[in-house]
């Protein structure tokens, strides 16, 4: 099956792993600076990336602007926010409890401003984990009146921090916010930019070096010329010294005569011929009209006959369009595949070209030039007629002069003129030959010049265009981490209402989103993948035991298939498992005793599409921390250890308090 965005889509079950469409990395350099940047610069790219849903290094870069000296409250603020997303009490460390109490203890030393406040509140919020949902009003209260860019930010990044009566009087507010955002900025009509590849620039094929028989045509033409000069003035002074006056009369019509032949020649016998073709049927093949056996020019050929059968001029089906076209489709594809055959090139980041191509070969059918490249230059009937003309009147002018040589000359002279005549008559032939062999060659090189000109101007041209409107229509890195924490609200609601469920009943929750069954995947440089297709999946962790809820999620608009739900106790989760492949990727399995052990493909592989400044290590942990796998191995790993006995290690960990 095929979705509106070009993807096929898969009906395999969640936990299976068809592979990967497409994929792309931009390059953008939005996450890296400079060794030597600002620690501002740096506070300023650490924003950028929790905002971005990387919290693990938006805090790295954040206590790197702190260590170097920059010390606000915006920016602890930052720094505590970077600590807590994704994450619950529970998941921190006692050294980073230590690090939130000494920050906490540092609050009174910065100046009011709105960002005091927001530190001040978070504290507020994290000390009222442990208090009754009634006494935690006046701290909620605090929230409400923060300016929205900092009350967001900690709804947003305290998510599972923020949990029982303190969630529940918060939900409804943040319901209300992802139903506003869920679609905002025009989602539908502008995910698919984000999977598409960047393209690779316009090139076209170089017109041919000139040939070593034009070559030497060029170097033996002078000799050529200077003999046929000499033996007609030798033949000429003849005439003239028998008859002066036929020998100017003939040296005239002579001269004519062949500047008529020469120009007139040109024009038919001095241009490259070409068949005659017409409809398109028995169109010339080019030199490899069949596809090469490598991968990327069958990919090629296959997308050229997709665009060719879904761009038909008027009246053509998909498959008479095919067919009349096929050899020029062939053409193309071997012209493409010959200039962009290097290595780590995709067909996707040429999937622009191959689409302006075929709308080209479409509106020159309309126009009627589609297989102007085959027909050959027709010479019109007069110009064959005055070449012949002059080809006849030059010769008679010629023996006509010979004749008067002969006639009036006395020996040995008759004997020079035949000489002449011979001398003439070879090198002309001769010299006309290797002459028409250079205007050839020169009219072939202008000729494959300027098209290559204006082929590759309307290429290049092509090219901007597409990079425009993906430049515009491309999503943000802010843009789609936004949408799909939208997504895990809708979702994680649902859940609640089928389960009748309140954030009171729930000891804690966590979401693992991992790619699902075939996707188009993309990534900016430094970022995590982001998929077109999703599995998203929910554990509800209540005292009765987990409920785990999966679903589809196809992201272009949204939407939400295959629904499964599951529930199991705490005893019954016997162990969790990971399985690292450098080549295959990360599953989780989950080995229950009642059952067979299930594989859930977290991450696929992807040390293959990283940049040369990229660390695998680095761009994989933070894939995995994007999709939840941290703290949802946390916590599976810890039930499977302790079963129900979980729940009693958690209640007697005791809660944040704020210091002083």
């Amino acid at each position: 099956m095929s979705d509106g965005d070009g993807a096929t889509y898969n009906s395999a079950t969640n936990d299976a792993n068809v592979g990967i469409q497409a994929e792309t990395v931009h390059n953008s350099n939005v996450y890296f600076v400079h060794p030597d940047a600002s620690p501002q610069e740096k506070f300023r790219v650490g924003v950028r990336l929790l905002e971005d849903g990387i919290p693990s290094r938006a805090h790295e870069m954040i206590t790197d602007a702190i260590a170097h000296g920059y010390q606000t409250a915006e920016v602890r603020f930052h720094e505590v926010l970077a600590l807590l997303s994704a994450r619950t009490y529970y998941d921190l460390s006692a050294e980073e409890i230590q690090r939130l109490h000494r920050v906490s203890g540092r609050v009174r030393n910065y100046p009011e401003d709105e960002w005091k406040e927001a530190l001040r509140v978070t504290f507020d919020l994290l000390a009222a984990l442990s208090t009754a949902s009634g006494e935690a009003g006046p701290v909620l209260k605090q929230l409400q009146e923060l300016p929205s860019r900092q009350h967001n930010a900690i709804l947003r990044h305290l998510d599972l921090m923020l949990t029982g009566g303190l969630k529940d009087e918060l939900w409804a507010e943040t319901l209300e916010r992802a139903g506003a955002e869920r679609f905002g900025n025009d989602r539908t009509q502008r995910v698919w930019a984000y999977f598409e590849a960047d393209p690779i620039g316009a090139r076209a094929t170089l017109p041919r070096p000139s040939t070593p028989a034009a070559a030497a045509a060029r170097a033996a033409l002078p000799i050529r010329v200077v003999l046929f000069a000499v033996s007609s003035v030798a033949l000429g002074v003849l005439a003239w010294i028998a008859n002066p006056t036929e020998a100017i009369v003939e040296s005239l019509v002579a001269l004519g005569a062949g500047r008529t032949a020469a120009r007139c020649g040109v024009q038919w016998r001095g241009r490259e011929s070409r068949p005659d073709i017409s409809g398109g049927a028995d169109v010339p093949q080019p030199q490899s009209p069949v596809p090469a056996k490598d991968g990327f020019t069958k990919r090629v050929h296959s997308k050229f006959d997709h665009y060719f059968s879904v761009r038909t001029p008027y009246g053509f089906t998909p498959d008479t369009w095919l067919a009349h076209t096929t050899e020029v489709r062939r053409g193309l594809a071997t012209e493409i595949a010959d200039l962009y055959r290097e290595s780590r090139i995709r067909v996707e980041r040429v999937t622009w070209l191959i689409r302006h191509l075929a709308e080209e070969a479409r509106n020159r059918h309309d126009n009627g030039t589609l297989f102007d490249q085959y027909r050959q230059i027709r010479t019109p009937t007069r110009t064959k007629a005055l070449t012949v003309v002059a080809l006849t009147v030059l010769g008679a002018a010629v023996l006509s002069g010979f004749g008067t040589a002969v006639a009036g000359a006395a020996q040995p002279r008759p004997l020079w003129a035949v000489l002449a005549l011979l001398g003439a008559a070879w090198s002309g032939h001769a010299a006309t030959h290797l002459w028409l062999e250079v205007r050839r060659e020169k009219h072939r090189v202008a000729q494959e010049t300027r098209k290559y000109q204006e082929e590759l101007a309307a290429r290049k041209n092509a090219h901007q265009r597409w990079k425009d409107l993906l430049d515009v229509t491309r999503p943000s890195e802010l843009e789609m981490e936004t949408w799909l924490a939208c997504d895990k609200t809708s979702f994680v609601d649902e859940a609640l209402r089928h389960h009748r469920l309140t954030w009171r009943d729930l000891i804690t929750h966590t979401i693992l989103v991992a790619p699902a069954p075939s996707y188009k995947r993309g990534r900016v440089r430094g970022g995590p993948w982001r998929y077109s297709h999703y599995v998203i999946r929910l554990f509800l962790f209540t005292r009765d035991g987990i409920r785990e809820i999966s679903s589809e999620l196809k992201f272009s608009d949204a939407t939400r298939r295959n629904e499964q739900r599951s529930n199991y106790r705490f005893d019954a989760l016997s162990s969790v498992q990971v399985t690292e492949n450098v080549d295959v990727g990360y599953d989780l399995e989950l080995v229950l005793t009642n059952g067979p052990a299930r594989k859930i493909r977290v991450k696929d592989a992807d040390a293959h599409q990283l940049a040369p400044d990229e660390s695998a290590q680095e761009i994989s942990e933070i894939s995995l921390g994007a999709a939840g796998f941290t703290h949802t191995f946390r916590l599976l790993e810890g039930i499977a250890a302790d079963g129900k006995g979980w729940i009693e290690r958690r209640d007697n960990l005791t809660p944040f308090q704020v210091a002083g």
